[in-house]
């Protein structure tokens, strides 16, 4: 008796896919939690340096608005007023400390053009930049 001729399927057999993907699958799991992932060592400060004794505070508001405080005393200035001021406060006293507070909400380049009128006075005693205390 012949054989049937043998008929031909047209599916695809996922079986073997399925397999590969779950090994797949169980490698990642097993692989993701030694990975590194991309951290910023940041810098510790040990011990900080003590504020210095009654500096001129340049507040620096969130939409760039500037603040000078001196004496207890706070006003609004414009930048050219602070560089007019500064230099002369420096011929006052050559060892002035000012301190810059930057609202955590103020553009960088804001304050860094403040850092810069600062700098353009001439004033060559103390400049930092005031953080808060936790």
């Amino acid at each position: 008796m012949p054989r049937p001729p043998r008929r031909l399927k047209n599916e695809i057999n996922v079986v073997p896919y399925i397999d590969v993907m779950l090994v797949l699958l169980v490698i990642f799991m097993v692989a993701a939690p030694m990975m590194n992932t991309g951290s910023v060592n940041l810098p510790s400060v040990e011990r900080a340096d003590d504020p210095p004794q009654n500096p001129v505070r340049i507040e620096v508001g969130a939409t760039g608005e500037l603040k000078l405080q001196e004496a207890g005393v706070t006003r609004p200035i414009s930048r050219s007023e602070l560089a007019t001021y500064l230099a002369r406060a420096k011929e006052k006293n050559p060892e002035l400390a000012v301190l810059v507070a930057g609202d955590k909400d103020a553009r960088y380049e804001t304050i860094l053009h403040t850092l810069d009128e600062i700098k353009s006075s001439g004033l060559t005693g103390r400049v930092g930049l005031e953080t808060a205390r936790r």
